[in-house]
């Protein structure tokens, strides 16, 4: 077997490991016996599987005002995200206004040019 096969099992290795189930594929275990890196790496993963078991009994008292603190902190992110967002509704509107304004103009424009042609025409004849 070539290592990058056996790095794809490592995690499903320790984890029978640690529930006692099914014992390792025999190909695997030569590999494991024989390859250097792949049993620094399975020692890495079982390392990591400690470490995890030891965050699930312990517990951590939050400091005091924690709470408030969190809630205070995620409010104000809430407003800074509500003025901006406001702002880019506005920003959209005023564009839309002068967008709306400038079709407005250039409709004007051609009204008033399509009547002075149009008086020209009448004039001459």
């Amino acid at each position: 077997m070539r290592c990058d096969d056996v790095a794809a099992l490592l995690p499903e290795v320790v984890d029978d490991d640690a529930r006692g189930s099914r014992p390792v594929d025999l190909n695997v275990e030569r590999h494991l016996e024989t390859c250097l890196r792949c049993q620094a790496e399975l020692a890495r993963y079982r390392r990591m599987l400690r470490a995890l078991q030891l965050l699930r009994t312990r517990y951590l008292e939050p400091a005091p005002g924690l709470l408030a603190q969190t809630l205070a902190a995620l409010e104000e992110a809430g407003e800074r995200r509500a003025v901006r967002s406001l702002l880019r509704g506005r920003n959209l509107a005023y564009a839309g206004a002068i967008g709306g304004a400038a079709v407005a103009a250039g409709a004007a424009a051609t009204v008033v040019l399509v009547a002075r042609s149009r008086r020209r025409v009448h004039l001459a004849s």
